[in-house]
């Protein structure tokens, strides 16, 4: 008997492996987010590393993945909305999308409430990233269709929360909810899917594929990372981010410093601050993930680098992840 992988998400998307190759910058190019949707799960475009890392125009860049599959891609939007000049490009790269045929949309840092009203009248589809309940309510008075629960084993910005205890928190508000954080391999997949989850949601796996375009050094120090080499820094954002414990890192340390912390609690210079650590970021961020170990910085990723050991085309994984979650299915139907 087959066993087919349905779950709400599968059904929101229409995909066939409720799995999502999160969007992170500066990773998400083109033909990975291809590759992964090609297999049956959903690739996601992240349109500042489209435009400024990948050299792609939006429109261009959608259309270059749909010569390469015609299958349901995603798209990122950050909505927080401290710069006018940013909101007002997210808002023109959110038209785009849709105009695109992008019927798929993950919101995160801010109110979703104009992409949703966008969204839905075309039919789509909104999920928020959210790390606790506070969030989730917010979120789901913004109208979204469900929520991307980001737990503390994730890359980047990480939640606070294990799992199960996300799960058990935001089990009962009705929408169908996406794990995000430590999913390495196969088994931990299958596991956050019986937990009752509805998709997951990986990064650092898809980081350390072939279709990904970051630097192998990059690649290389998450085969070679294990759980306890993740830590968080606040220097690339001046907020806490999942990164792998590098020599540079060690040697810089991951406070903010001084004057960064002043001004990350101060009430009217926060906003500054965090705009400042932000754009020194994208540059950090980009510059690592492009060059190496030559430029030694910040390698994001989360916990399930104590999983990862090789590096294999996403198509591959997709299909290898589905496989062993339809394994343990039918292994439970199969029980007594």
């Amino acid at each position: 008997m087959s066993h087919v992988l349905e779950t709400a998400f599968t059904r929101h998307v229409g995909i066939e492996v409720p799995l999502i190759c999160g969007a992170t910058y500066p990773c998400s190019n083109p033909e990975l987010v291809a590759a992964v949707s090609a297999a049956g799960g959903i690739g996601i475009i992240q349109p500042i590393a489209m435009r400024f890392v990948h050299g792609h125009e939006l429109r261009a860049g959608i259309r270059l993945i749909r010569s390469m599959t015609d299958k349901p891609v995603g798209f990122n939007a950050l909505i927080e909305a401290s710069s006018k000049i940013y909101l007002e490009r997210m808002r023109a790269w959110v038209d785009v999308a849709l105009e695109e045929g992008v019927r798929f949309f993950v919101t995160a840092l801010g109110n979703p409430r104009w992409v949703v009203d966008k969204v839905h009248a075309v039919g789509g589809v909104v999920y928020h990233d959210v790390t606790n309940r506070k969030w989730a309510d917010k979120a789901l008075d913004g109208g979204v269709d469900g929520l991307i629960c980001v737990n503390a084993r994730a890359g980047g910005h990480s939640g606070e929360s294990d799992p199960r205890r996300l799960i058990d928190d935001l089990g009962d508000l009705g929408v169908p909810l996406v794990c995000a954080g430590g999913i390495g391999d196969e088994a931990a997949f299958a596991d956050v899917l019986e937990q009752g989850y509805a998709a997951a949601q990986l990064g650092t796996r898809f980081i350390a594929s072939e279709e990904c375009l970051a630097h192998a050094d990059y690649k290389g120090a998450i085969l070679t990372a294990k759980e306890q080499d993740i830590v968080h820094t606040l220097r690339p954002s001046g907020v806490p981010v999942a990164v792998i414990n590098t020599p540079h890192v060690q040697r810089t340390g991951t406070d903010a410093g001084w004057l960064g912390r002043r001004m990350l609690r101060h009430r009217r210079f926060k906003h500054w601050a965090r705009s400042y650590y932000s754009l020194r970021s994208v540059w950090q961020l980009k510059r690592a993930s492009l060059e190496g170990s030559r430029y030694q910085d910040f390698f994001q990723a989360g916990m399930s680098v104590d999983t990862i050991d090789k590096i294999e085309p996403a198509g591959e994984i997709v299909r290898s992840f589905g496989e062993a979650a339809r394994a343990r299915l039918a292994s439970s139907a199969d029980s007594p």
